[in-house]
């Protein structure tokens, strides 16, 4: 099929010196070359057409078709490729995932999926070498002959019991790709871990390191706020995880977990490869072709939910659509909540994605969500008795990630992401009488509980990384990233526009220093325009295997992050001291962090054992007095302990973590060095999984118990000029027990498609404890309301069916 496009557009880009640039002969020349390659499918004409369509509509994007450019020029033809498919298995049959196969002395290579299964396309003909590796088995080189035909193996792996492993520098960091070491936190494991809701954050926080805030989304680790803690789809950041923020009320996640096939929690001392976070990263890789076509149906009393995700014939690409809608209004009614809602809380989701196979191993993913909420509640006022406060949120978020990886020649690979995130949210404030009318009312803080206040944000975030393979797993990696957004705050027809552009590059590499041990060395450049800052951060992480099949990790690094515009929207629009804002960003610069961390990790058959210390310096945080400064510092310290067993108690999965954190900052109005107020120093954390095969039922469990936090009533004294602590104190410990049962069933077996239907009950803080995680004060301090859950409990039920692909082995794998 001979595919012809012509390029219509004349598409100019402004950038910020005002020079103009036109990219219409860069765009011509990358979608010729993209589509000369592409003779084998006329599929690619659709993934080409989406870039053009999307990304020529942005402003500043230069740098996202040179990316894309440059990658186009490793294309191929693809018309002479031959399949190379099959499973790889253990003696008993087990399927194993993650082992790599791949023709020696080629980048020609793939891993297994939760299948055990393979595929991938080769040019290379005559006799080869097929290798297949996993850690913990015999390795396996097999001869093999390519000529026209496609080829299938089914290979079988050895345990290897002189085999000490692999040497993992993994201070600081939780990698959920690999079953053997008994720390995985996958798809299943999120879906599994009780009171998550599906959302990948909040079953992290069942690890160690994290602290259990239950009124705002988010992870709280090792003493860092909320913020400090970013999530990076694919290597690109992604800004806006979560539906608009609620106060008091955590909110749920946009995206699916089974979006993802690898998820990597770290809680500090993360690669040079990613930047902007000042505690921890949540590093998660989406999923590549899926195994089959498939479609889905659920519905809930709250939730109704539908898809489909379709793979070509020949396995080359796939396309899927799905939709969500959830709204807790009648919940509501049935089971009151404080506050008391007037609209929802409704959320509206819809996606699309399109993969596809590029030449010689490569791949071209596209994923676009766009999301609504709509949320209002009332409540009484805290600053008068005989008044009523009313809030709704109004939000939309568009969200598109682009990525390409692929192999260029024998040792070297590239991948290249691109995102653009928009967001707004319109916000209403109103007092209300008795009756329920607005009123207005004179004089602060009346004066400003009537207002409507819009956050509307562009981001986007462009990123290349190159790699080079040497022998012995040693590699170096070094690329280049640029973010750019522009946050427009309007409160009460006043707008405030901030814009920036942060460039960053970087450079990592893995060393073996010998047979048991193992570097990693990067370093990371960022610059702002905004701030006219640039900041300079290495990192250095070590690792020695000792005999017993443990291993030592210890890690360094300075981490660089820009300040929160919501703090500095809220010092512009209610200053507690004089300030000309259009001079505020002189005084600011980057805000950083400087870890140290030890550790000792041990992993054996489905068992593992972690104990970690970490110090943690802050220096430059953001303070608001006496005007928006960097003078801000603190500290985190503590340790950590993490116990997983999958194998002492048949077909039972458990883990036990417990975090010591010992924390302090001074920073927005806190007068001086503060245990901040989302921090706590014990906390504890208990999960079970058991799925009984003979009755196909999952059994879930979760519970977690927390010191009290600290709670300030901080007020400007404008006596002294400073702000004072009025009142202060610590909450009542937090407790939390949630549970989840869900049965697995097929329905329709004899359909050409047989369902795979998951029958869910969850009933989270079962013991109906009423926990308080803080307070919020009246204007004048007189009166403190409690921050609670919004009911003693929160129960599930509802049903879901995919017809196509049968997770039943995925359960099965992850639960015995």
């Amino acid at each position: 099929m001979i595919l012809k496009i012509t390029c219509i557009y004349n598409t100019k880009i402004m950038k910020n010196n005002n020079s103009v640039i036109n990219i219409e002969f860069i765009a011509q020349r990358f979608a010729r070359s993209f589509f000369k390659a592409a003779k084998c499918d006329s599929v690619y004409f659709l993934s080409i057409w989406f870039v053009l369509q999307t990304t020529l509509a942005y402003r500043n994007k230069l740098i996202v078709f040179g990316l894309l450019f440059f990658s186009s020029i490793y294309s191929s033809q693809c018309f002479s490729q031959i399949n190379i498919t099959g499973t790889v298995k253990e003696l008993n049959g087990t399927p194993i995932r993650f082992a790599s196969i791949f023709l020696k002395g080629t980048a020609n290579g793939t891993s297994t999926d939760s299948f055990g299964k393979f595929s991938f396309q080769t040019l290379e003909k005559g006799n080869q070498i097929l290798s297949v590796n996993y850690l913990g088995y015999k390795k396996i080189e097999k001869q093999i002959t390519i000529s026209n035909n496609d080829l299938s193996f089914s290979l079988i792996l050895e345990p290897d019991q002189s085999a000490m492993g692999e040497v993992v520098v993994s201070a600081g960091s939780f990698e959920a790709s690999d079953k053997a070491t008994g720390a995985t936190m996958n798809p299943i494991d999120v879906v599994t871990t009780a009171g998550s809701n599906g959302d990948v954050a909040n079953a992290m926080r069942a690890l160690p390191g994290a602290q259990q805030v239950g009124e705002q989304e988010g992870l709280f680790i090792r003493g860092g706020s909320g913020d400090e803690a970013k999530q990076f789809i694919d290597g690109t950041l992604y800004k806006s995880p979560n539906f608009s923020s609620v106060p008091g009320l955590i909110q749920p996640a946009r995206l699916s977990p089974f979006l993802f096939r690898g998820i990597t929690f770290s809680s500090g001392g993360y690669s040079a490869l990613y930047g902007e976070a000042l505690s921890g990263a949540l590093i998660m890789e989406s999923d590549d072709l899926p195994d089959k076509s498939s479609y889905l149906i659920g519905g809930s009393p709250i939730v109704g939910t539908a898809g489909f995700q379709n793979l070509s014939k020949n396995g080359n690409y796939s396309y899927g659509v799905s939709t969500r809608y959830v709204n807790y209004y009648a919940y509501s009614q049935v089971i009151p909540q404080q506050p008391d809602y007037f609209h929802g809380p409704e959320y509206i989701g819809g996606d699309a994605n399109f993969r596809i196979k590029t030449p010689h191993d490569g791949i071209f993913k596209i994923y676009v969500n766009s999301s609504y909420n709509n949320i209002g509640f009332t409540e009484p006022d805290i600053d008068s008795a005989n008044l009523k406060s009313s809030f709704q949120v109004k939000g939309i978020n568009i969200y598109n990630n682009a990525s390409y990886r692929q192999p260029l020649g024998d040792k070297w690979k590239i991948d290249i992401g691109v995102t653009y995130n928009y967001n707004s949210n319109d916000i209403t404030n109103k007092v209300l009488n008795t009756s329920g009318d607005q009123v207005f009312i004179p004089g602060y803080p009346f004066n400003i509980q009537n207002s409507n206040v819009n956050l509307l944000s562009d981001f986007e975030n462009a990123k290349i990384v190159i790699t080079h393979f040497f022998q012995n797993g040693e590699a170096l990696r070094f690329g280049a990233e640029q973010s750019y957004s522009q946050d427009k705050y309007t409160f009460n027809n006043t707008t405030t526009t901030v814009k920036d552009n942060l460039y960053a590059a970087f450079a990592e590499t893995d060393i073996n220093i010998a047979k048991n041990m193992a570097l990693k060395v990067g370093l990371r450049f960022e610059h702002s325009t905004l701030f006219d800052k640039s900041s300079l951060a290495p990192r250095v992480s070590f690792a020695y295997r000792v005999n017993n099949g443990g291993q030592i990790n210890l890690a360094y690094g300075i981490f660089y992050q820009k300040p929160d515009y919501n703090i500095i929207y809220q010092s512009i629009l209610f200053p507690i001291s004089s300030g000309d804002f259009n001079n505020q960003f002189d005084n600011l610069n980057f805000t950083s962090a400087t870890h140290y961390i030890i550790n000792y990790t041990r992993k054996i058959d489905n068992r593992m054992f972690r104990a970690e210390v970490y110090y943690k310096s802050y220096s430059n945080l953001i303070e608001t007095y006496p005007v928006l400064n960097n003078n801000g510092k603190g500290y985190a310290k503590g340790f950590e302990l993490f116990w997983r067993d999958k194998k002492t108690i048949k077909d039972f999965d458990y883990w036990i973590t417990y975090t010591y954190l010992d924390t302090k900052r001074q920073y927005l109005n806190y007068p001086s060095l503060l245990q901040p107020n989302f921090a706590t120093p014990h906390t504890f954390s208990l999960v079970a999984k058991k799925y009984i095969e003979a009755i196909n039922i999952s059994c879930n469990a979760a519970y977690s118990i927390a010191t009290g936090r600290p709670y300030y009533d901080i007020r400007y004294n404008y006596g002294t000029s400073e702000p004072e602590i009025y009142d202060q104190g610590k909450t009542n410990p937090y407790q939390s027990l949630n549970l989840s049962i869900s049965y697995l069933a097929s329905f329709f077996k004899k359909w050409k498609n047989p369902d795979f239907t998951f029958v869910s009950f969850g009933l989270n803080n079962v013991l109906g404890s009423n926990p308080v995680f803080g307070y919020n004060y009246s204007y004048s301090g007189s009166n403190k309301v409690p921050i609670s859950l919004p009911a003693p409990r929160t129960i599930f039920i509802g049903i879901f069916m995919t017809f196509g692909i049968n997770r039943t082995q995925d359960f099965m794998n992850e639960n015995l």
